[in-house]
């Protein structure tokens, strides 16, 4: 049987906007504050727990509904305009992580998509391989 060789491609890892939203949860979890995450900060299950052990509590939407007065790191998927106001309502300290691509494509989209609904508008990129709201 052949020997299989796996080889990592050196410019493999996270995107830059991943790269900066673990930037900042490592700097505010490094103050001793407590720090929650709405979402994973990643797709990578080793890098959400070593974050997790720094302190960093993910949490979802519902989660989020519930909490007031508190820091929350919205990761690089970005977030809907509903996510800020209902931020804004409970008091919560947003530490916005959201990549600059993503809020361009929000930019561009929003006067498209305003018009025609009230719901969430999910944009699927390949380039950017993830989900932007």
């Amino acid at each position: 049987m052949k020997e299989l060789q796996i080889e990592i491609d050196s410019g493999s890892g996270f995107c830059f906007g991943v790269t900066t939203a673990i930037k900042k949860a490592e700097e505010e979890l490094s103050k001793g504050t407590t720090l929650y995450c709405l979402g994973d900060i990643v797709h990578n299950g080793m890098e959400c727990e070593r974050l997790r052990q720094m302190g960093l509590i993910t949490i979802n939407h519902d989660d989020l509904a519930k909490l007031h007065d508190v820091k929350v790191l919205l990761r690089a998927h970005g977030e809907p305009p509903a996510t800020y106001e209902l931020a804004r309502q409970n008091n919560i300290e947003i530490i916005d992580a959201t990549c600059p691509v993503v809020l361009q494509l929000q930019k561009r989209i929003r006067p498209m998509t305003a018009p025609l609904c009230k719901h969430t508008v999910s944009l699927l990129s390949p380039h950017l391989q993830k989900v932007s709201v």
